[in-house]
């Protein structure tokens, strides 16, 4: 798990050279953050979380293998929509990455099933985030061979991603880590994701029905107007979720802990960010703006965060050592100024910034690389004496 962690973050630190030098276009560039980086991490993180929701034990090696294998995939599509391969390619690595895709939820599906008593229902958010991945790539194929119906399919293939892969599997995670970050239970964590997996679900499905209507055109208002109730349903229960953890666990504990406060700017980022693309179905902010908006200020501050509380656990699995407490320390320092920075770098990304924009979320990504590789090295001696 770790060698993918080290592999993921070395895609981000190229997605950021690349689209800054120009070296790769800015679609390819985002594709190598989302494809390569956040699609098998994320993948990654719900084969550690399943087996925990389902009182299960570890996967198979054929499932733990598949991260590696989305992440190759997502690769492939960058390096293609980067000019480095034939286009027809990207119908094989579509279909490929669906696949894995929906074997995740088949094995989910059967945990779930094997569980003593009822599941976490955790669980079902990853199913629902799956099943938004394998529906944006099975768009792939018409979009690339069916020019007249490139533009709606690819808002469809867009938001399915972001809206709904994304940020279902974020919403899924989010109530039980942050809590876990901060040593703090939540009593209502389960109440909330049982309540709101279906308005959130059907949020998304009206945010990408609307997008793809308001590229359609011909329908007036319908589109924007059907993608600002869909908003209106999203961001509720996120901010339901912000207040209660504010209420909880109070601005000094949230703001302290480096990790925390890295998923709580994530969280800031994905509501200013819905905000953004609500005005883009208005036609009111450019696709690209909002796009790289979303990659610096809610996917990096999400991502981080998650490594803040999870690396260090999967660094040293079994009870807790002096290894991992020092790392999980070293890597959630700085936190709260990583988020600041992402923050900002997706206000300049909006504001038409781009340079300024990417240079404020390396700074920010160095960061936290630095940390991590003090933070490893400081860890080897004790290995060594251990060995």
């Amino acid at each position: 798990m770790t060698s993918l962690v080290f592999a993921v973050l070395a895609a981000f630190a190229l997605a950021l050279i690349a689209g800054a030098s120009g070296w790769l276009p800015p679609v390819a560039a985002f594709h190598l953050l989302v494809a390569a980086g956040i699609m098998p991490l994320i993948c990654a993180a719900m084969l550690h979380f399943v087996p925990v929701l389902t009182r299960t034990g570890s996967p198979h090696s054929f499932f733990r293998a598949l991260p590696w294998l989305v992440q190759a995939g997502g690769l492939g599509v960058a390096l293609v929509l980067g000019g480095l391969g034939p286009r027809w390619l990207l119908h094989p690595l579509a279909l490929v990455l669906a696949l894995a895709a929906l074997a995740l939820i088949v094995w989910m599906r059967g945990r779930a099933r094997a569980c003593l008593g009822a599941p976490h229902p955790g669980w079902r958010w990853y199913g629902a985030s799956l099943a938004c991945l394998s529906l944006a790539l099975l768009a792939v194929p018409p979009l690339v061979s069916l020019p007249a119906a490139y533009w709606p399919l690819r808002s469809l293939h867009l938001h399915l991603n972001t809206l709904g892969f994304v940020a279902l599997a974020a919403l899924g995670t989010l109530p039980l880590l942050l809590p876990t970050a901060l040593g703090r239970p939540d009593p209502e964590a389960v109440h909330w994701l049982r309540r709101y997996l279906w308005s959130t679900l059907g949020s998304v499905a009206m945010l990408v029905t609307g997008t793809a209507l308001a590229v359609l055109g011909g329908l007036q208002l319908m589109g924007p107007l059907l993608a600002a109730g869909g908003l209106a349903l999203l961001l509720y229960p996120v901010l339901r979720l912000l207040v209660r953890w504010w209420r909880l666990f109070g601005p000094g504990l949230l703001f302290r802990d480096g990790a925390a406060a890295s998923l709580v700017a994530a969280l800031l980022g994905f509501m200013l960010l819905a905000l953004a693309g609500l005005l883009h179905g208005f036609q009111l902010l450019q696709p690209r703006a909002t796009i790289l908006a979303f990659g610096l200020g809610f996917l990096l501050p999400l991502v981080l965060g998650a490594l803040s509380q999870l690396l260090p656990v999967w660094a040293c699995p079994g009870p807790v050592t002096p290894r991992r407490t020092a790392l999980r320390a070293r890597l959630a320092t700085g936190g709260a100024g990583r988020g600041a920075l992402f923050l900002m770098a997706a206000l300049g990304a909006l504001a038409g910034q781009e340079l300024p924009a990417l240079g404020l979320a390396a700074l920010g990504l160095g960061h936290f690389l630095l940390a991590l590789g003090r933070g490893w090295r400081q860890s080897l001696p004790e290995e060594a004496g251990a060995g």
